[in-house]
């Protein structure tokens, strides 16, 4: 791997990672080896080479995969608790390793650090869920109908749990998926975006350092790296019996489409389209906080940032010169200068894509508010930063229709009740996240009924982005349904098993039907 020396201590984050001394992306544990194309890890945040690792070739591949089938026989048996007590152990050498993690996500990624110190809290925190869930593994006790029968469900490991996750978070939805996976059972092979490897190598480093230490398989966790060739290497393979794969809705389908021809099980956090509705009863003050944030964190390049405010006309013109005031404070600028509110996007492919957005946005006869653009000069030259912009246009635009992974906020005005504005949010094709700014009971409980918000996520008077680890995080329609991290998610990692036992001497049948020999 071919490092560069670089501000904000990331050379010496690289190497309490353990990332300096690799030069491959496929691993079963502490053994890496790659024969596959040389990938390569340029920085948005300035441009630079960060490193080079090989992809992982169909020969690799078979490798990991039977390292990790063998694995799996191993630790399916050891009882869930002491599975939860592994975790426990690689939650604590996170936090050990919190800072320079959190650097390297802000730096390979572009998030700002405070984001990257939170996605690294992300994982601790599901650790922390996971050591709990592996004493709670519950099933179910069922009276039967016939006498002297106990009936009863129990859970079992499903095996490998295939991983596909996306650059946006380029280590907590690996931790979502493998925390929950290993105090199944089961064990992990984990593809990390193509655009943020070293992310993954230095996460595959801290778990495998932990197996290690406790004498177990080193396939409970493996990693291999490349492009979508090696995505289809997993949802083809009919020895992986569940793919969670977090990304677009088109790659979505695809997975989708391939894991059901095996009649294998998929996982899925797709697109989101998300919305605030802001009635005449909102906090205006709490409103801009939320409705910022959720439109600039991560450059807007997270599944639940913020896409449309959906504002009622009574207060439109408020609340308008009230978040252009805010947008016009954020200070854009490198995301490990805590200072700054708002990084990079991903790659100059990013950068396009937000281009071509504003200039549908006024070919369909919307409005551009803050016009947006590219920063250039000192600081900017990686070409990846641009201004968050902000449109006023119709929920009818195409372009607002579409999930653009950049600082875009379109505002829509409704009219009438809140019931019209649950219209609008509920008329996109995503159904990730939403929320409602209101003080009015009647209003959010119209908004959180059934007949009210179709996303998974809804929120009041809190923003779209930022859930918690404690509830399931997934959202319905096009954005795929899948359900991941707390509440009961850990049941898709398992197998749901009915069991019934006879106690007596004489073997009646349901249904009262008779069959006498």
């Amino acid at each position: 791997m071919t490092l560069v020396a670089v501000d904000f201590g990331i050379d010496q984050a690289l190497k309490k990672l353990g990332v300096k001394e690799i030069n491959n992306g496929t691993s079963t544990g502490s053994d890496y080896f790659s024969s596959g194309e040389i990938m390569a890890s340029y920085s948005p945040v300035d441009g630079a080479l960060i490193g080079k690792v090989k992809s992982t070739s169909q020969n690799d591949y078979e490798k990991a995969i039977k390292t990790a089938s063998e694995a799996f026989q191993v630790w399916r048996k050891k009882p869930a608790p002491l599975r939860g007590e592994i975790v426990r152990q690689f939650g604590n050498k996170l936090r050990e390793l919190k800072e320079p993690l959190g650097k390297l996500v802000s730096y390979e990624m572009g998030k700002s650090y405070q984001e990257g110190l939170g996605e690294v809290q992300e994982m601790i925190d599901i650790c922390d869920f996971a050591v709990g869930l592996s004493r709670q593994l519950y099933g179910l006790s069922m009276h039967s109908e016939r006498p002297g029968h106990r009936m009863y469900e129990q859970y079992h490991p499903l095996g490998i749990v295939g991983i596909i996750s996306a650059f946006n978070f380029p280590v907590a939805v690996w931790a979502w998926n493998s925390a929950l996976a290993w105090i199944c059972g089961d064990v992990s092979v984990w593809k990390p975006s193509e655009k943020t490897p070293l992310c993954g190598i230095a996460c595959q480093n801290i778990a495998a350092e932990v197996f290690k230490a406790n004498g177990l398989p080193e396939g409970i966790s493996c990693l291999i790296n490349g492009d979508y060739k090696v995505g289809e290497m997993m949802t083809n393979d009919n020895r992986i019996p569940l793919i969670s794969a977090t990304g677009s809705i088109r790659m979505g389908k695809i997975v989708a489409q391939a894991v059901a021809a095996r009649l294998g099980k998929s996982l899925l956090e797709l697109g989101g389209n998300n919305a605030i509705i802001v009635t005449p009863d909102a906090d205006i003050k709490m409103t801009v906080i939320g409705a910022v944030f959720g439109a600039v964190g991560t450059a807007g390049q997270r599944c639940t940032s913020t896409r449309r405010l959906i504002i009622h006309e009574s207060i439109y013109d408020q609340v308008k010169d009230s978040i252009v005031a805010a947008y016009k404070q954020l200070r854009i600028g490198n995301p490990l200068d805590e200072n700054n509110h708002v990084g990079p996007l991903i790659d100059k492919d990013a950068v396009a894509m937000y281009q071509k957005a504003l200039q549908q946005v006024l070919a369909e006869g919307g409005n551009l508010i803050l016009e947006g653009g590219v920063l250039e000069g000192e600081g900017f030259e990686s070409g990846c930063y641009v201004y968050p912009a902000i449109a006023e246009a119709d929920n009818s635009y195409e372009i607002v229709q579409h999930e653009t992974f950049a600082p875009i906020l379109y505002l829509l005005k409704y009219s009438g009740d809140v019931h019209n504005a649950i219209k609008i949010q509920n008329g996109v094709v995503q159904g990730l996240s939403s929320a409602i700014m209101t003080n009015n009971l009647r209003e959010a409980e119209n908004f959180l009924s059934a007949a009210g918000s179709d996303c998974g996520i809804a929120n009041v008077n809190i923003g779209t982005s930022g859930a918690e680890i404690g509830g399931a995080f997934g959202g319905e329609k096009e954005t795929g349904g899948g359900r991941e991290s707390g509440s009961d998610a850990w049941k898709v990692y398992m197998r749901r098993q009915t069991n019934t036992i006879n106690y007596t001497t004489k073997l009646p049948l349901a249904q009262g039907i008779k069959f006498d020999l």
